[in-house]
């Protein structure tokens, strides 16, 4: 398996079986012994042949000329910054080793190389220096290239390597991602002349990646809560209108209560985990000349707000202008209605059961876990056993550890670099005397569980950053589309903390187990749009009825209020038909009414279940997670996480996928 040491590490015991495999695989003849070939080497000795790599060339490409070798560095300033205590104390601390430290870009050209001097000074022999890229299309299998061909830490010694004038060369080398969405940004290598060789190197270049991507973790970390400081005054302006504020790389940082409308009547039927980034608003593409021509259909260039500090550019604010059309959403942070149970609009039978049983728990204060699907509503539930005070809501799914520890607790003034002058209350001090909602818990870090635990215990709770303990009452509504116990074998989710929020539970079907339910809410959503003057539409056809109610569903209610929504912008009578649904929902015309989705194997838990569809995704992508997260409607972050949840790896792919 891959993932075994004998996979990950080099044996240079192999290496005369090695040589002699190399040999037999450029005659073009069967490999001798392919037990002695490791399946990594193999695989890219494959790509080797496909790309048409030279085995018998003696070195890299010629290097860039510095004029571009400085623009290139420029790009990936930070990078280097971030890198910068790493390479120096590669400096020292591989001086008389024999090897050396190189950090490359994502087109694995380098950029910097520290260590030993006489090892830098053999490298440049076979053009291993700054300005040379040693991808696997040009140099053959290397550590460098390798790594980032199969986005994992890679040992390469020796014979392993596929060009003849690299053989006496030993490296280790990982990919350096980007903290928030799991982006890879850069290489990491450790290389040196064959008796330099050591399993170490690969954990050395492992743990300083690390120091690596943790610092460039506390970079964004401040950058982000600069950039907050500057766009909340303008969000709290923003009123009725849709706010969506994205960093410098175009990443969505925050969205307030009414962007999900907004963007849906902008004409884009996609929530808002498929729009997590958008390319076209990161900051080095806005500056281009040619900027404003190249941004998305439904995006008009006089919604952007760029936001600055000092003259340097630190992300955009979106602000999609009120329609009236538009329904105003419950904030956050808001007052229940009178009667939150009221708006759950179905007549089946254990909706009605489970609607009955939340308005007696709505009369205690006990804890409530939700359980169900993405978009099924569990909010709605959430709302209705709100019995008074302050609700607020949190989706601990939806930001990175750092900034849903600062939600969820507050910060003290001056914890850390950029911190709001006065400190910051979270959302456990916001819902004293009310309800805190903890959306998606399941993706809760485990150690902010135990943090929450003990909030759940004490009563009281710590900012970060302060040393004063805050008494706050609450009463806490969770909910999950996970299946928590299997998060528990896993070891992902702490039983004490599971029955703490789990003193009684409420599990949501989903909408494609009530089908019965769907013509009666694409009406409801219809006649919402009407109220608000939204569409001309006074009803929906028997055919198109059909086909809603033929389609699975997998975002549930969400989906079809989206659709719906998104169905009226282009209907231009008084009946909306099958002409104006999407390819998607068309596409179960040839389906018979209610056939099941396409089986993806047995599963006994939800968790099986996901990890199953994640596996599925990503082998028809042939290993595109791009793709395969759209094919899955999450956000590429979201897929990285779940796929590090599961012990799932990218499979390998050739040069032509």
């Amino acid at each position: 398996m891959p993932g075994t040491s004998k996979q990950m590490y080099s044996d240079p015991q192999m290496e005369s079986a090695v040589m002699r495999a190399w040999e037999d695989a450029l005659q073009g003849r069967p490999i001798q012994y392919p037990d002695v070939l490791r399946e990594l080497v193999d695989m890219s000795w494959q790509r080797c042949q496909q790309a048409r790599v030279d085995p018998r060339a003696r070195s890299g490409p010629a290097p860039l000329p510095d004029d571009l070798l400085f623009l290139r560095r420029e790009r990936r300033r930070e990078l280097l910054q971030a890198s910068a205590p790493v390479m120096s104390l590669a400096r020292s601390f591989l001086s008389e080793t024999g090897t050396l430290m190189a950090l490359a870009d994502t087109d694995c050209t380098i950029l910097n190389v520290e260590g030993d001097g006489p090892a830098i000074g053999s490298a440049e022999s076979i053009h291993l220096m700054p300005g040379v890229a040693w991808s696997e299309a040009l140099c053959g299998t290397n550590a460098i290239g390798t790594a980032l061909a199969v986005g994992q830490p890679v040992q390469v010694h020796s014979a392993e390597h596929y060009c003849e004038g690299i053989k006496r060369w030993t490296c280790s080398a990982t990919v350096i991602r980007h903290p928030f969405d799991g982006e890879v940004i850069g290489v990491l290598d450790v290389s040196g002349l064959s008796q330099t060789f050591s399993r170490q190197s690969l954990a050395l270049v492992v743990t300083s990646a690390g120091r690596i991507e943790s610092r460039l973790r506390m970079t964004e970390m401040e950058r982000r809560y600069r950039l907050l400081d500057l766009a909340l005054p303008r969000l709290a302006q923003a009123g009725s209108d849709g706010a969506l504020l994205f960093d410098y790389r175009g990443c969505l940082v925050k969205a307030n209560a009414h962007a999900q409308q907004a963007v849906g009547l902008a004409g884009v039927r996609l929530g808002l985990d498929a729009l997590r980034q958008v390319p076209e608003l990161a900051v080095n593409r806005l500056q281009h000349p040619s900027a404003r021509m190249r941004l998305p259909e439904w995006l008009r260039p006089q919604w952007l707000h760029p936001l600055t500090e000092n003259g340097q550019m630190l992300g955009t604010l979106v602000v999609l202008p009120h329609l009236p059309r538009q329904r105003v959403c419950t904030p956050d942070v808001a007052q229940a209605p009178h009667d939150a149970w009221a708006s759950i609009v179905s007549t089946d039978a254990c909706i009605q059961r489970l609607i009955d049983r939340g308005r007696m728990l709505s009369q205690s204060r006990m804890s409530v876990l939700l359980q169900g699907e993405t978009g099924v509503g569990k909010e709605l539930f959430a709302r209705g056993l709100h019995a008074g005070g302050p609700f607020v809501a949190l989706n601990c799914g939806g930001l990175p550890r750092e900034l849903l520890a600062s939600e969820l607790f507050g910060y003290a003034d001056g914890a850390f670099t950029g911190a709001r002058k006065g400190g910051m209350a979270g959302k456990i001090e916001a819902a004293d005397g009310g309800t805190l909602f903890l959306d998606e818990i399941g993706e809760m870090p485990l150690d902010m569980q135990a943090h929450l635990l003990r909030v759940l215990e004490d009563r009281a709770f710590y900012r970060i950053g302060d040393n004063t303990p805050r008494q706050v009452d609450f009463r806490l509504v969770a909910a999950t589309h996970r299946d928590l116990r299997g998060e528990i074998e896993a070891g992902r989710f702490r039983m004490d903390l599971y029955y703490r929020i789990a003193v009684t539970s409420l599990l949501i079907p989903p909408l494609r187990e009530r089908r019965e339910d769907i013509p009666l809410l694409s009406r409801h959503f219809l006649a919402r749009m009407q109220a608000d003057g939204g569409t001309s539409a006074q009803d929906i056809d028997e055919e198109a009825l059909a086909l809603l109610q033929a389609y699975d569903w997998p975002g549930n209610v969400r989906e079809l209020r989206n659709v719906i929504e998104g169905a009226t912008l282009q209907c231009r009578g008084d009946v909306l038909g099958r002409e104006c649904l999407p390819v998607e929902v068309l596409g179960t015309a040839s389906a018979p009414s209610g056939a099941p989705p396409a089986a993806v194997g047995a599963v006994t838990s939800i968790a099986q279940g996901e990890e199953a569809l994640i596996r599925q995704a990503i082998e028809a992508c042939g290993g595109n997670l791009s793709q395969a997260a759209r094919r899955l409607r999450i956000a590429k972050s979201t897929l990285y996480a779940k796929m590090q949840r599961y012990g799932l790896s990218r499979p390998l792919r050739s040069p032509t996928g």
